[in-house]
């Protein structure tokens, strides 16, 4: 499973872990997303996008 929104296309993005001592260290941080059934199809979809979708009905 690819970390991808089905609708909105966001994924995960990548930066800098930073220690007390400002060593960097490469990380991600991963979209939220929930397992959804839209149209019979079950599609990951990120919580944001959820919350746009229920807003406009």
């Amino acid at each position: 499973m690819s970390r991808v929104c089905a609708i909105t296309g966001k994924g995960a993005l990548s930066g800098n872990k930073r220690s007390h001592a400002m060593n960097a260290t490469r990380r991600k941080w991963n979209v939220n997303l929930q397992k959804v059934t839209i149209n019979g199809k079950t599609e990951y979809v990120s919580a944001r996008a959820l919350r746009t979708l229920k807003k406009a009905g």
